[in-house]
């Protein structure tokens, strides 16, 4: 069967030239796709359905409220569902460009000949080619280039098999920023669901950084300290959080983001984190085998 593919974008409204940028790249894909969501996450986007002429069904959504990038792209999520008969997802950041003509159909073969994959992470480059270290989602290769099976996956470009989604849930909207696709990707490994890494599909992104948001070092903390609550058997909680206080104390040199950073870890421990369903040990021996055991 050849899987339906829609793509999905969350936006605040406030990238309106990229967001055409990138809608314009989606439309020069060589394999359109069924579906185009474009959720307005606490803004209005009236003009997108008007504005451009795209492939397949056009639907844009707006919140009355920013639900975060994890809350956003659930409201996608469950439009798809409503609308029906899409087999995968490509989630777009709203700042990035599709370089490639080739980038959905190289999505449709990859699914179309694994049945067990689950997700699918794309490549994030800047205008120049650079991959920034942060963006290569293995432990030990910063090699960009380097495609394989991982744990994890890039926030700003990936595609997700629904049935995947059907089976282990969407989104953690509750952490609003910050390690949701962790938690992603840590219940899609516990459900034998295979993650692949797959450099030929390129998203250009600019060079950013994570602590631009206010918000940064308080829920980058406070998530982890949720994350390692809901997902990782009991012994292993403690290894994790000692292993990254170490290297928050080695990385952040401010005293504000500091004291940010250990409010936000204090936030997570008082505060409940959800539902808890930890991983099975063969999970954590399998994240480990693939280079990235779930305590670093």
């Amino acid at each position: 069967m050849v899987p339906r593919i829609a793509v999905a974008v969350v936006t605040m409204g406030n990238r309106p030239a990229e967001v055409d940028a990138l809608l314009e790249s989606v439309a020069k894909q060589d394999v359109p796709p069924a579906r185009i969501v474009i959720v307005g996450n606490g803004c209005r986007l009236p003009e997108f359905a008007r504005r451009l002429a795209l492939p397949g069904e056009v639907t844009v959504v707006e919140t009355d409220e920013n639900l975060g990038c994890p809350g956003g792209r659930n409201v996608a999520l469950a439009r798809l569902r409503e609308l029906g008969d899409v087999d995968v997802v490509v989630e777009l950041d709203d700042d990035g460009l599709l370089v490639d003509p080739d980038v959905l159909r190289r999505v449709r073969d990859l699914f179309a000949a694994d049945p067990r994959l689950g997700i699918v992470g794309f490549r994030i480059a800047d205008e120049n080619g650079e991959t920034q270290r942060r963006h290569v989602p293995r432990a030990g290769n910063a090699d960009p280039m380097s495609g394989g099976y991982v744990t994890g996956f890039l926030g700003g470009g990936h595609a997700f098999r629904t049935a995947m989604l059907d089976e282990i849930g969407d989104w953690p909207a509750r952490f609003f920023f910050a390690h949701e696709e962790t938690d992603l990707a840590w219940r899609a490994a516990d459900a034998d669901w295979k993650i692949l890494y797959a450099p030929e599909l390129l998203l250009q992104h600019p060079k950013t950084s994570p602590a631009r948001h206010a918000i940064y070092y308080r829920v980058n903390a406070r998530n982890r300290v949720w994350l390692v609550r809901r997902r990782l058997p009991l012994p292993l909680i403690p290894v994790h959080l000692a292993v990254w206080v170490a290297v928050t104390l080695l990385r952040i040199r401010s005293l504000g983001g500091l004291r940010a950073w250990f409010g936000g870890f204090l936030e997570g421990v008082r505060l409940s984190a959800g539902e808890r369903r930890p991983m099975r040990w063969r999970t954590v021996w399998r994240l480990t085998r693939l280079g990235r055991p779930p305590v670093i």
